[in-house]
């Protein structure tokens, strides 16, 4: 009774914030995982450094490992699954590849290289199971924007649909491959950082775009977004700071509920540097990084710090409710909110 009457009389963020747990999933593995797509409650896809990609089809009890062969040395930055066989790969350097499996990993084939000394992927967005976007690093101040009409077997060079050129020091970050977010319907939004941070814009399948400001920490090589959601086209968040101070929460978090057009900070701030954000519903928002982990019951307006470990990519489940952290050494674990 004493602690009903408690919730009652405080807010309710504290009270939701007492019920959650973590369950590890795997940990110990020679790889620090970077990319994550929760397809379902039961399949998760991970990707990581060491030319690593993992599988669950049991909502992590047991897990498959994989290296694409030939591509051992790979970063693997983002992973963009559909279901148990079909997946999408995207590593983070040069020469840049493109790589997707049809089989659920047994074989892969390789759909782009891009050997150009200065290429750098980012991250990769599907508006459907057929049109997906990736991003990657300025080249002659372009971003380099690549889309797909069927489903990743062959890649387009869209750069020149932006004609905006990015600003000295302006690029992307590839923490956890979520600085881009797409919607169905042709919208997708893309953050940048650096010396300087924007947020660009389509949403007509990456045929024209606009650009926003986005006055989150910036002005260094090493500041700025490190990973954005959106729970509508109006909603959405970017998370980030600088991950070589990532204790340090100046600046590190904003809100948007106009699209992405104007930003504000929240009343209480995440704890630190985030490079990992997800909506698990409108009023619930968890966020992480290399110094711990927040949870926002009240739609990012005010964070709890819930966990020292470190990861650097969270997602909430496409279809269903699962929500799961990923990080260095192999580590994966499941974030329950009761």
């Amino acid at each position: 009774m004493k602690k009903i009457l408690w919730c009652l009389l405080m807010a309710p963020f504290f009270c939701v914030a007492q019920t959650y747990s973590f369950k590890p999933l795997n940990e110990g593995a020679k790889t620090s995982l970077r990319g994550l797509n929760v397809v379902t409650d039961q399949i998760i896809w991970v990707s990581g450094s060491g030319g690593t990609v993992g599988k669950s089809v049991d909502g992590g009890s047991t897990w498959q490992w994989i290296k694409p062969k030939g591509y051992e040395k790979l970063d693997f930055r983002d992973i963009e699954a559909f279901d148990d066989k079909k997946a999408i790969i995207v590593n983070a350097g040069s020469p840049a590849y493109i790589l997707k499996t049809n089989d659920g990993g047994e074989t892969w084939t390789a759909h782009y290289k891009n050997v150009d000394s200065a290429i750098f992927l980012d991250g990769l967005g599907f508006w459907d199971k057929t049109r997906g976007i990736i991003f990657g690093d300025p080249i002659n101040d372009k971003m380099q924007l690549l889309k797909t009409v069927d489903a990743g077997k062959s890649w387009m060079d869209i750069s020149s649909n932006l004609k905006l050129p990015l600003a000295k020091g302006e690029a992307g970050f590839a923490a956890s491959g979520t600085t881009i977010k797409t919607f169905p319907g042709g919208k997708v939004w893309i953050s940048t950082g650096g010396m300087v941070s924007n947020i660009y814009y389509s949403s007509d399948y990456g045929q024209s775009w606009g650009v926003f400001k986005c006055p989150i920490w910036q002005g260094q090589e090493t500041t700025g977004p490190f990973s954005m959601d959106f729970f509508n086209a109006k909603t959405g968040v970017v998370v980030g700071g600088n991950y070589l101070q990532d204790k340090i929460n100046t600046n590190n978090v904003l809100l948007t509920k106009d699209g992405g057009k104007t930003w504000a900070k929240p009343v209480t701030p995440v704890l630190g540097y985030r490079s990992g954000v997800t909506y698990v519903r409108e009023n619930i928002l968890v966020a992480t990084g290399t110094s711990g982990t927040d949870i926002s019951t009240d739609g990012g307006q005010n964070w709890k710090h819930i966990s020292d470990k470190s990861f650097n990519a969270v997602q909430k489940a496409k279809k269903g409710n699962s929500v799961i952290l990923a990080g260095e050494k192999g580590a994966i674990y499941q974030l329950n909110l009761n």
